[in-house]
C-alpha cells in the first residue's frame, strides 16, 4: 500500500483528494474515504489536498492511527464490504458502505 486515509477524514470526507488524484483509487465509504491500494500509483496528489491532514504515506501513518493502514487495504476484501477491486471509484459512486471496524468507530477525544 502507498498511501492511507486515517482518522480526521472520519465523518468529514472532504473530497478534494479525490478531485486531485489522476487515477481515480480513492473511494467514499459511509464515514470515510478509502485509497485502493492496488489502483493508487504513489503519485501523493492527494496528501497536500487534504485540508484536514488524514492522508499518509503507509510508512509514516502516525501510531496511534496504524490500525487504518490495514482497514484501508481490507475494505477492498470482497469478504468484507463485497467491493474487491472495482477499478476506478467513479464507476462506483458513494459505497454507503464502511469497514466493520469505521462503522463501530468512536473518535478518541485530544487530550488536554
Amino acid at each position: 500500500m502507498t498511501y492511507v486515509i486515517a482518522e480526521p477524514c472520519m465523518d468529514v470526507k472532504d473530497t478534494a483528494c479525490v478531485q486531485e488524484c489522476p487515477v481515480d483509487c480513492i473511494y467514499e465509504g459511509d464515514r470515510l474515504l478509502y485509497i485502493h491500494p492496488s489502483e493508487c500509483i504513489d503519485c501523493a496528489a492527494c496528501e497536500p489536498a487534504c485540508p484536514v491532514e488524514a492522508i499518509f504515506y503507509a510508512d509514516d501513518v502516525p501510531d496511534e492511527w496504524k490500525a487504518f493502514t490495514a482497514i484501508n487495504a481490507e475494505y477492498f476484501d470482497p469478504a468484507v464490504t463485497g467491493l474487491g477491486a472495482p477499478g476506478g471509484a467513479s464507476e462506483v459512486g458513494p459505497s454507503g458502505v464502511d469497514h466493520p471496524k469505521v462503522a463501530a468507530y468512536e473518535i478518541q477525544a485530544a487530550t488536554p
